[in-house]
Parts: structure tokens; C-alpha cells; sequence
């Protein structure tokens, strides 16, 4: 009777339009980790700070965020997936537009870093959520558009904040993306249907240690480490590139860099189709393919000597990232078998702590003036993520004890 129950009900979801939200909803609220990225000399000006100082306001976010895909997963288990990711958006709405009325240094860092914590209830989430509500023929398919939408976070971001703040100021970015987290919140709280698992009777730490489980299976810390290299190349490689295409060499204006960084979409949207591609040639050949086309096209980067070379190295570059995202996360949901949900929250974790380690990283390496040489260290990390990737198997997946 209840299988009845269930079936009839997934038949009547709209899948088409639940994966919208699910990318909607993780391309808008990612946004708010990138879009300080353009603003470091905004910055520099309006607090009188130091370099290392503006990283901060980036990494707060993204190391906040990294900590907070670590507590989701269990709590998640225990109260329930859209209860979550629905007090996630609201409260992150508050959040957002007090950060727009923000006029201290010290404020808006913390500000950032409650933000980052709140805003990470929604990424790993959805993808559990999405594991549980599709069928599993259309799960790669939903996992793809939910990590496009994470991808092209970090270019959209970066655009959107840029035109804002050349409108109205930098606060207004926050003030309008307050909005727009509203209308998501609305969103998810009227069409995303909610699941019908059971909520777990266990008690929450029993959920949190099976994090320790994850560190003995070797399989998934190949994939872990993997997933680091990702998004600190990308938010790194965007971090120089501003500096690159406005030192002599190119003297680009602000305006004209944003036209650069919006190119890179285009290789975002390879991962639409990573789903079948992996299907055709396998997923450890896909991922070995978009970690070697990654770290070509930013090590040649560096030696670019004309801006439309530069436009399809970083094109080359972000196409390996977005290959790579959705197969890594449907490789450890094989390989974490019963372990499925914490594995994908750490994994985001791992993600988002790259994600904080990249400016910080990159501002040291603008330091030394040496930018072709920065951007050929940022690839050394890809080309280390191939190599372990040539230890990573196709097994069957690995059940929890």
C-alpha cells in the first residue's frame, strides 16, 4: 500500500521543473561566495585595509561554508531535508541584506563568515535530496544541472557583482541578492515536494561518526583529494586573473576583464552532458580527460602573449573543472554505498575548504610578482589531482560497518 502510495506520487512529481529549483537555487546562493573576488580594490579603498586583509573577506565565507557542509548531512538525516534547506534560505536572506547596510571591515567579515556557515545547508543537501527523489535514470542527469549551477556560480557572481557595483556600490549587491534569496525561499518552500523518507530515530552523533568511517576506505580519500584541487584552482586562477589582464602586459579595464571572466560560462555548460559522455567512455576516463585539459589550459595560460589566446585557455580550463565536478561526486556516491549522504556532505566540505585556501593562496602568489609563475604552480596541484586519479578504480560501492 505505502509502495502504492509512493509510486503514484513520484509519477505525478515534475521533474523538469524540481531540477530547475534544485539549479536555480545552487547557482544563486554559491554566487555569494565569488562575488567579493572582483571588489579587492574596492575594498582596499573603502576600509583602508591591507591585500591580505581583502582575502578575508572571501575566505571567511568559503571556510565557514566548508564547516557548515560537515554539520548538514547528519542533521538533515534527522530532521529532514526541505525542513533544511528551507530555514537555510530564509535565514540567509536576513543575513544577506544586513550585510548590505555593513560599513566596517571587522563586520563584514563576520558577517560573511554566518553567511558562509548558513548558505552551506543547500548545496550538499540537494544532492542528497536529489539522490532520494529521482529515479535513478535521471540522478546523473539532476547531479549535473545541480553542479553546473554550483559551477557557474563563480563566473555569474563575479559578473553580477561587478556591474553592481559600477551602478550603485558594492552594498547593493547584497541588498539585491537579499531579494533574490527571498523569491528562492518561496520557491522551495511552495513547489519542492517533500521527500518521503522516514526521518532517522538515530541519535545525531551517530550520524557525525560515521565521518570517521570515511578515512578507511582509501578509495574515497583518492576522490577527497581530487575534489580539493578543484575549486581552489578556480576561485585561485580568477583570483590572478584580474591582476594578469589589468597589469601592462594586457591593461585591461574592469569593465573588459568582466567580459573575460563571463566567457568562461561557456565551458560550464559541458556539464550538462557529462551524465551521457561518462556513460560512452567511462568516468574515470572522463575525469583523467577534464583534469588534463585543466591543468593545460591554466599552466599555458601564463604564457599567453594575446588576450583571445588568454579567453580560450581560461575557456579550456573551466570545461575540465565542470567535467570533473559531477563525475567525482557520482563516484564517491558509488564507492560510500550506505554512507552516501555523510560522504557527499564531506566531500562538499573538502570542496569549499579548496575554495578557501585559493585566494588566500593566490594573494600570496600575486606578492611575488611573478604571475606566469603563478598560474603554472595553480596548475602543479591539477596535475597532482590527475595522478591520483590514476588510482582510483571502478569498484563496486563500499558499504558502511
Amino acid at each position: 500500500m505505502s509502495h502504492a502510495i509512493i509510486n503514484e506520487a513520484s509519477q505525478k512529481r515534475n521533474y523538469p521543473f524540481i531540477t530547475f529549483i534544485l539549479f536555480w537555487c545552487g547557482l544563486t546562493l554559491l554566487t555569494s561566495m565569488y562575488i567579493t573576488i572582483p571588489l579587492t580594490s574596492v575594498f582596499l579603498e573603502e576600509f583602508h585595509i591591507t591585500l591580505d586583509q581583502t582575502s578575508w573577506i572571501g575566505s571567511s565565507f568559503s571556510l565557514c561554508y566548508a564547516l557548515g557542509c560537515l554539520l548538514y548531512g547528519p542533521i538533515s538525516d534527522k530532521y529532514g531535508r526541505k525542513v533544511l534547506m528551507v530555514v537555510s534560505i530564509s535565514v540567509l536572506t536576513v543575513i544577506t541584506f544586513m550585510i548590505g547596510f555593513v560599513h566596517s571591515y571587522h563586520a563584514l567579515v563576520v558577517l560573511r563568515a554566518i553567511q558562509g556557515l548558513v548558505a552551506a545547508a543547500f548545496a550538499p543537501i540537494s544532492l542528497v535530496y536529489a539522490g532520494e527523489m529521482f529515479p535513478p535514470n535521471k540522478r546523473v542527469t539532476v547531479v549535473g544541472f545541480i553542479s553546473t549551477g554550483l559551477l557557474m556560480a563563480g563566473i555569474i557572481g563575479q559578473l553580477f557583482s561587478g556591474i553592481i557595483n559600477e551602478l550603485l556600490g558594492w552594498n547593493a549587491i547584497f541588498l539585491i541578492l537579499g531579494v533574490v534569496y527571498l523569491f528562492s525561499a518561496v520557491l522551495v518552500i511552495i513547489a519542492l515536494p517533500k521527500e518521503e523518507q522516514e526521518k532517522s530515530t538515530e541519535h545525531i552523533w551517530s550520524k557525525f561518526k560515521q565521518i570517521k568511517k570515511l578515512f578507511y576506505q582509501p578509495q574515497l580519500l583518492l576522490c577527497f583529494s581530487v575534489t580539493f584541487m578543484l575549486l581552489f584552482t578556480l576561485v585561485g586562477m580568477y583570483t590572478i586573473l584580474g591582476s594578469y589582464l589589468s597589469s601592462p602586459k594586457f591593461g585591461l579595464s574592469s569593465d573588459q576583464i568582466l567580459y573575460v571572466r563571463a566567457v568562461g560560462i561557456i565551458g560550464m555548460l559541458i556539464a550538462f552532458f557529462v551524465g551521457s559522455i561518462s556513460k560512452r567512455f567511462g568516468a574515470l576516463n572522463v575525469m583523467r580527460a577534464g583534469l588534463g585539459l585543466s591543468a593545460a589550459g591554466l599552466f599555458l595560460l601564463g604564457f599567453c602573449t594575446s588576450l583571445p589566446a588568454v579567453v580560450i585557455m581560461s575557456v579550456l580550463f573551466v570545461t575540465g573543472i565542470a567535467v570533473v565536478s559531477p563525475v567525482i561526486i557520482s563516484l564517491i556516491s558509488q564507492k560510500a554505498g550506505n554512507a552516501r549522504g555523510t560522504a557527499i556532505s564531506f566531500n562538499a566540505f573538502i570542496l569549499f575548504l579548496g575554495a578557501s585556501a585559493g585566494p588566500i593562496v593566490s594573494v600570496q602568489l600575486l606578492k611575488t610578482g611573478m604571475l606566469t609563475m603563478s598560474f603554472i604552480i595553480l596548475s602543479v596541484f591539477l596535475l597532482i589531482g590527475l595522478g591520483v586519479s590514476f588510482f582510483l578504480r571502478s569498484a563496486a560501492p563500499a558499504q558502511s560497518k
